[in-house]
């Protein structure tokens, strides 16, 4: 079951709030001894996280379907980064990294137990059911906090983004289960920040007559410009309008560009594990990360998410233009900040 974005958490009492994790979704089959981990994908994610499955194997009824999120939790919050370190191809890596960075999983819904199939009752029901069937869990298996009190919720949106979490999911109490149809609304942070644009990526297929991408940088106390991310999301008339736009800003663009060492020697990684425009990564490989520079003299405000260590965790979306500030205004410190303290409730340390 999917669920679509809003701006304001819904009114009334007719809802269940959740917090929205940021992990990897994945469904529960169990049936006997055989147990099966499904990405959104339908892939299986068994062999990547073999101490949740003997966790699984351990704490669950013989007979249960249910749905979660495989997450990463750590003292500073949930790490995605290191959750996406899980998917190696080598099992001897997978079972040094689950003794180095275990996982654990949320559970949110309980889809099927025993020979009940539970999709068509209510939500509330489900709910209910599930509280129960994991009222001894142990972790590194958890329940999602719920609650039907929007200020609750409202107090979970502003005190849980600092630990890592999405945002807050909003779930119809008398809702059934209905795959593929979004029918949960959810509300995510989204924040402002003014950045330097330092090159771009050409749209894939139309080379020189669309651009895909910009390339985003903010400058650290050092007053290196770091890349923090790419801004898209582009109109096809947009993406040729840019190209003209941005012509004159490629003129003799890599003379004095902060990321020249990167574009004369291809993509790698910085120094001090600075990620490089063209930076290449297990989850990027056979994509074309070629980028052209431009003199870092533009300013862009785009709205984000949130920010997983010095990057932006998702794509950024393009406001407007600033042509009323300068590129050295744009910092760091113009990001909020919120202290990760909230998993110590629901997660044991370092799981």
């Amino acid at each position: 079951m999917l669920s679509k974005r809003v701006d304001d958490l819904p009114t009334g009492g007719s809802w269940i709030f959740e917090p929205k994790w940021d992990g990897f979704r994945a469904l529960v089959f169990r049936d006997g001894d055989e147990i099966h981990i499904q990405s959104r994908d339908e892939k299986p994610l068994n062999r990547y996280f073999p101490e949740v499955v003997e966790a699984l194997r351990s704490q669950l009824p013989a007979r249960v379907v249910l749905d979660g999120e495989i997450v990463i939790a750590t003292r500073d919050g949930l790490d995605f980064e290191a959750l996406q370190l899980r998917l190696h191809p080598a099992a001897s890596r997978v079972k040094m990294l689950s003794q180095q960075i275990p996982a654990s999983i949320v559970f949110f819904d309980l889809l099927s137990e025993g020979d009940r199939d539970l999709r068509g009752e209510p939500f509330h029901q489900r709910r209910q059911e599930l509280e129960a069937l994991l009222s001894s869990a142990a972790p590194p298996v958890h329940l999602t906090p719920a609650t039907r009190e929007s200020s609750v919720a409202s107090d979970w949106f502003r005190r849980f983004e600092g630990a890592g979490l999405d945002g807050v999911m909003a779930k119809p109490v008398a809702g059934t289960y209905e795959p593929n149809k979004r029918v949960m609304l959810k509300v995510k942070h989204e924040r402002d920040c003014d950045c330097v644009v330092a090159g771009f990526r050409w749209y894939k297929g139309a080379e020189r007559t669309a651009v895909g991408s910009l390339l985003l940088g903010l400058f650290d106390d050092s007053g290196a410009l770091q890349h923090v991310g790419v801004c898209a999301s582009f109109s096809d008339e947009k993406r040729r309008e840019l190209v003209e736009f941005l012509t004159p800003y490629r003129e003799d663009a890599l003379a004095n560009h902060p990321w020249k060492q990167w574009a004369e020697h291809g993509p790698a990684e910085g120094e001090a594990g600075h990620r490089m425009p063209g930076g290449q990564s297990r989850w990027s490989q056979g994509k074309d990360l070629s980028w052209e520079p431009l003199r870092p003299e533009l300013v862009v405000e785009i709205a984000y998410e949130h920010m997983q260590g010095t990057r932006f965790r998702h794509m950024s979306h393009f406001r407007r233009w600033r042509t009323d500030k300068r590129p050295g205004e744009c910092t760091y410190a113009q990001l909020e900040v919120v202290p990760a303290h909230e998993l110590a409730a629901i997660f044991a340390v370092g799981r």
